[in-house]
């Protein structure tokens, strides 16, 4: 703890920045990017108790906060031309950088318990049942219309993914006909439009479930890992087959290129999970 007092503002302005990556990146969860940083027990500490050590939790946060919206707004853009020009190889990069975190978040589902029977079938339960759910989710809950409502939504399901790591907002919001407009809306820093309903839908679920999650943590923690292992795994499969990935045109330079890029995905989501030793 004392380690995460001395951090600088700038690295945890930094921090926000990535962990932005998983509000608008499809498979990536702002959970892990915050857990594989260090910073999610204390952030869930905070939203679940949130008079306590306010002021100090405050000023922890706030650089994280500013990070957070800056990143949005500037990967946005990018992001949004990388998908429309090179969606396959963009996606595959993803997938290898989520499944590169795959062996931190196994030590972690072990980390007070040994593994059983229960856990494995709280994984394999969760990763067929949350596939199946997600690749039929469209044709089960249909499309949410883009507005203030809408954006709401948008917000209470991107802090499901800060909440739980491993589930992917993006994923979501893709099937659901709310990721397009939100990227247009964090490209053009649309203050009412977009990031104020968001931030209310956001906050709104995190001081709600936090206290849940955080109780699931303690008294479950081994269940609860394996379940998000199996999220994981389910949604980093959907973003790499149709219908979020698009595979007209496909070649054989678009393969390879794709393999080179989840190889080094895969080689950075190790990386990074190698931070969270350090800052835990």
């Amino acid at each position: 703890m004392e380690k995460q007092r001395n951090e600088s503002i700038l690295s945890r302005f930094l921090k926000g920045v990535v962990i932005a990556l998983g509000f608008i990146l499809p498979g990536v969860s702002g959970g892990v990017l915050a857990a594989i940083l260090g910073i999610y027990e204390r952030m869930l500490r905070f939203m679940a108790h949130l008079t306590k050590n306010f002021k100090e939790n405050l000023l922890f946060f706030l650089p994280v906060g500013i990070g957070g919206i800056v990143g949005i707004g500037l990967l946005s853009k990018p992001l949004e031309w990388l998908l429309q020009n090179y969606q396959i190889i963009v996606l595959w990069g993803f997938a290898g950088a989520i499944i590169g975190t795959l062996p931190a978040l196994a030590k972690e589902s072990t980390l007070k318990s040994k593994r059983t029977t229960g856990d494995l079938l709280w994984f394999f339960g969760s990763m067929v049942i949350g596939f199946l759910f997600l690749y039929f989710m469209g044709d089960i809950l249909g499309t949410i219309p883009a507005n203030f409502i809408g954006f709401v939504i948008a917000g209470g399901l991107i802090a499901l993914g800060v909440l739980v790591p491993g589930l992917s907002p993006s994923n979501l919001l893709l099937v659901l006909g709310l990721y397009d407009p939100m990227l247009k809306g964090f490209k053009s820093f649309d203050i009412m439009g977009v990031f104020l309903p968001i931030a209310i839908g956001g906050l709104a679920v995190m001081l709600l479930f936090s206290k849940l999650m955080e109780w699931l943590l303690t008294h479950y923690h081994s269940k609860v890992y394996h379940f998000i292992l199996g999220i994981v795994i389910a949604s980093t499969g959907l973003i790499v087959i149709p219908p979020v990935a698009n595979y007209s045109g496909f070649t054989w330079i678009t393969a390879v290129i794709g393999i080179i890029l989840f190889v080094l995905g895969a080689g950075l989501g190790l990386w990074m999970s190698k931070l969270e030793e350090k800052y835990k």
